[in-house]
């Protein structure tokens, strides 16, 4: 009758794997259901050890929630902060720092939601609002040089950098679960807005230059392209325009000017008063009368007696 096989122990574990054990279980349970919703015997039980061990290595979940916290927030920290430092350009330090908590959040989607469920403001060094005002520092004295390099007053470099971490933060904790679209075409667009502002906003961000080259020349010909039609319709425009008030012009009756009007008006006058006699025949007796008083008016001539009586004066002769 053969023996049965010894069973072979499992081996045991150092302190210090120990450790790094429970911190990757309690980082699992505390991402999936927060410090509150998670006890110290889960963590125990899925670790196989009694809940003495917890105590003895972390003092409670308390403590191992705030070293996994730590850690995520030193590595979260120096992702950013070496992004920042990398890039040579402003527009690339800002592509690179968004990529970089982008990428975080993809490769470790644990540790960024616990250090956004349970931490808040005001809960101290760990938290994630402590995360975002450091990282905000950082910003802060880039922006500050920026500023003073172009004459800007830099006291608002702090407000600045606060609008700019926030918005990249808040895009993060969005993206954690909707997933889409993918990390690089996210932080472009992030850029855009944060680079161009909305009254500029690039149709197709992009976090290549080259590209972005091209599409910006490519926009330059279609603006150009819209401004020629543009004029171009004006000026069809307004040559409708005149020929459709030179055919009015055409088609309205014509007007008689001032003088012909005057005219016009003089003849009716003449042929209203057909009874009205002319300058001579308007002369009475007395205006005949006047005429001889005045001097060098022959008066009338009396009648010369001839042979056959009365006649009138011969020519040229006077008496």
């Amino acid at each position: 009758m053969t023996e049965p096989a010894p069973r072979s122990r499992r081996k045991r574990m150092t302190g210090k794997e120990r450790r790094e054990q429970l911190l990757g279980i309690g980082r699992t349970l505390f991402a999936e259901r927060g410090l509150d919703g998670t006890s110290v015997e889960e963590i125990a039980a899925a670790a196989g050890v009694s809940k003495p061990v917890v105590y003895e290595h972390f003092g409670g979940k308390e403590g191992l929630y705030a070293v996994v916290v730590d850690r995520e927030f030193e590595r979260l920290l120096g992702l950013v902060t070496d992004a920042l430092l990398a890039g040579t350009h402003y527009r690339q330090k800002l592509e690179k720092a968004a990529l970089a908590l982008l990428e975080y959040i993809e490769e470790s989607s644990d540790g960024f939601r616990i250090l956004v469920r349970d931490s808040h403001g005001g809960t101290g060094t760990g938290s994630f609002a402590s995360l975002l005002s450091e990282i905000a520092g950082h910003v802060e004295h880039l922006l500050a040089r920026e500023f003073d390099r172009h004459g800007y007053d830099d006291k608002h470099a702090p407000m600045y950098a606060q609008m700019l971490v926030g918005m990249v933060a808040l895009t993060g904790q969005w993206w954690l679960d909707v997933r889409k679209p993918g990390r690089e075409e996210v932080a472009a667009h992030v850029v855009n807005l944060a680079w161009n502002g909305l009254s500029g906003l690039e149709p197709k961000p992009t976090l290549d230059p080259k590209r972005r080259r091209k599409e910006r020349e490519r926009l330059r010909r279609v603006r150009e392209k819209e401004a020629a039609k543009q004029e171009k319709a004006e000026e069809k425009a307004a040559a409708k325009a005149e020929k459709a008030q030179r055919k009015a012009r055409r088609d309205e009756p014509a007007k008689p000017d001032q003088f012909e009007q005057l005219h016009e008006h003089d003849q009716f006058d003449e042929h209203d008063r057909p009874d009205e006699p002319g300058p001579a025949a308007g002369l009475g007796e007395a205006d005949e009368l006047d005429r001889a008083d005045e001097p060098g008016t022959p008066g009338p001539q009396p009648a010369e007696e001839t042979e056959h009586g009365l006649d009138t004066p011969a020519p040229g002769r006077s008496y």
